[in-house]
């Protein structure tokens, strides 16, 4: 998709686009089973799109994506699969390092990384070193991620900064909290992406999009491409985000 794209052109002429947006990339497997393929293979495709997504943000004007890769309930998943995919985020960080530093893309890893495999928690360590200093893109990848467990984690940190004496419950606030999350640098999103037609959540940024737009779309993942973005992204412009109060 060039940069010629009418609803590039028109998301431009829009004006405001979303500062931050978050995709649960569902469909992978669906998408190697109508074709008689095995899940890694949807896996394996489902990268391409991971990279046409990054391009498309960098080209709409997006400052943060956030991806939901891998969650904590995905290590109940057969070894081989868990196997194949810790290979694949190896391969993408091998793939993918060097252009996202020459793009100007900070990736940064969200989660229990002390799951992973030490190979690939030393792929993710060189992939955060080496692009810390792009400032056009932040792209966070959530891996072995929970919500439910990020918010835990929140509420623990607040907890023993209270029995320090750091901190008096009666400052504990929403500002306290999220100070705690692992999305603290960034704004919340403005847009959750949901790809494969689900309408659920599936423990992602529970706290962090209360106020987000949903835009649910049938496409499974490998077949998402920049167009599907900017598709996303000019609904998104002509939504009324009200955050609770009555339209002017």
């Amino acid at each position: 998709m060039s940069e010629d794209s009418p609803r590039l052109v028109q998301l431009r002429r829009n004006g405001a686009v979303p500062r931050h947006i978050a995709i649960i990339m569902d469909g992978n497997g669906r998408w190697a089973a109508e074709r008689g393929l095995p899940r890694s293979a949807g896996h394996q495709a489902g990268m391409t799109s991971v990279r046409e997504t990054v391009e498309a943000c960098l080209q709409s004007g997006v400052e943060v994506l956030t991806l939901f890769a891998f969650s904590q309930e995905n290590w109940q998943r057969p070894p081989a699969e868990i196997d194949a995919l810790m290979a694949l985020l190896e391969e993408y960080i091998a793939r993918e390092a060097a252009e996202l530093r020459q793009q100007g893309v900070a990736v940064r890893m969200l989660g229990a990384l002390d799951r992973l495999t030490p190979s690939a928690r030393e792929a993710v360590d060189h992939i955060e070193a080496l692009t810390a200093g792009g400032r056009a893109l932040a792209l966070n990848i959530c891996l072995s991620y929970g919500s439910r467990a990020e918010l835990v984690r929140a509420a623990r940190s607040l907890a023993q900064r209270v029995q320090a004496g750091e901190l008096q419950p009666s400052a504990i606030d929403e500002a306290a909290l999220s100070a705690e999350l692992y999305t603290a640098p960034w704004p919340d999103p403005d847009l959750l992406i949901r790809t494969s037609g689900e309408m659920r959540l599936s423990n992602f940024l529970l706290w962090q999009l209360a106020y987000a737009e949903f835009y649910v779309t049938p496409v499974l993942w490998p077949d998402f491409g920049r167009d599907d973005l900017f598709a996303a992204v000019l609904d998104f412009q002509n939504r009324d985000r009200r955050f609770g109060r009555v339209s002017t």
